[in-house]
């Protein structure tokens, strides 16, 4: 069994048997709370929240993220602020597993629903939010590593260059991807290396690993500004179209490494749709209505191939 499948076993009675009454009439502020306002990724979050919440007259959306994924503190700040000012809901990347828990009991506690995007929290959390949206990220990671192998073949040396080590996406995500290599091919992995989502930490710890493995056949850059930094380390190294390179999101830089080859492909996820169905998902919570536990918002593999065409056009951003 997946670990988004086991996710949404363990939430489903959670989830189902909960009645989140309305703290309020229908109508309020939506607090959407990133990781990080200081990347595209989540930008287009931003763009799909807004676009919901114009949809729904009788709502205001605010959105907020710390200057950095790492900056923890800031974040769980910026939740008990909004259980604070009392919300009508909030919609969560929480950066951490564990550190947002000690928030979202606050609004558990208020009646303030919550819905989860991107990431999960740890099992001590999972009665304080009603739902989780999200790429299957240990589906995405075996989907990368089969972009991989299909170009490296099944033994050599690949790096996997990774983010915030134990955040809930990271560990499906590099997890699924290292099983997927592990079981499927002889392939030897160098890392992870976590550049906590700085790119210029990733492009300068992309450098170091070229040049200390000059036989490297293949590497894998897990989250945007991980995989940005690595396409221009590859760049940088002049190793661009001489390195299989598979890269994970959908900015303009990232589509761009794509189509010049330096980046034989890229997993997009649905960041557009996270934003956009978060806040409908809270909106229907707000209103008394049933939600699903887990909603799978999916990834495509952009290649030179298909850049072009409107699957990967719907999700590059």
């Amino acid at each position: 069994m997946n670990y988004t499948k086991k996710i949404a076993l363990s939430l489903t009675a959670a989830a189902f048997a909960m009645v989140v009454s309305p703290a309020f009439a229908a109508g309020g502020e939506i607090a959407v709370i990133v990781k990080t306002t200081n990347s595209n990724y989540w930008q287009n979050v931003q763009k799909g929240a807004a676009a919901s919440a114009k949809d729904a007259k009788a709502y205001t959306m605010t959105f907020q993220g710390p200057a950095s994924e790492s900056a923890i503190a800031d974040q769980v700040n910026m939740v008990e602020n909004a259980v604070t000012r009392k919300v009508a809901g909030i919609v969560l990347a929480a950066s951490d597993p564990d550190a947002l828990i000690p928030a979202l009991k606050k609004a558990w506690e208020a009646k303030i629903p919550v819905v989860l995007i991107d990431s999960m929290v740890s099992d001590a959390g999972k009665k304080y939010y009603q739902s989780f949206l999200s790429t299957d990220n240990e589906a995405a990671g075996e989907q990368s590593a089969k972009a991989l192998i299909s170009q490296v073949g099944k033994t050599g040396k690949i790096a996997i260059m990774s983010y915030v080590a134990g955040a809930g996406s990271e560990v499906g995500r590099v997890g699924g991807f290292k099983k997927y290599i592990e079981a499927n091919s002889k392939l030897q992995i160098v890392g992870p290396y976590y550049s906590q989502s700085q790119m210029a930490t990733a492009l300068n710890q992309t450098t170091d690993v070229l040049a200390a493995n000059p036989d490297l056949k293949g590497i894998f850059g897990a989250n945007e500004p991980t995989a940005v930094g690595m396409g221009r380390a590859i760049v940088q190294a002049g190793k661009a179209g001489k390195i299989v390179a598979v890269g994970f999101d959908g900015n303009e830089d990232l589509k761009n490494f794509v189509k010049d080859g330096t980046l034989y492909a890229t997993a997009v996820q649905g960041s557009y749709s996270m934003g956009s169905l978060g806040v409908k998902t809270v909106i229907s919570l707000i209103e008394g209505k049933k939600v699903p536990a887990f909603v799978n918002t999916g990834v495509v593999i952009v290649t030179k191939a298909n850049v072009d065409l409107p699957e990967a056009k719907n999700v590059l951003y």
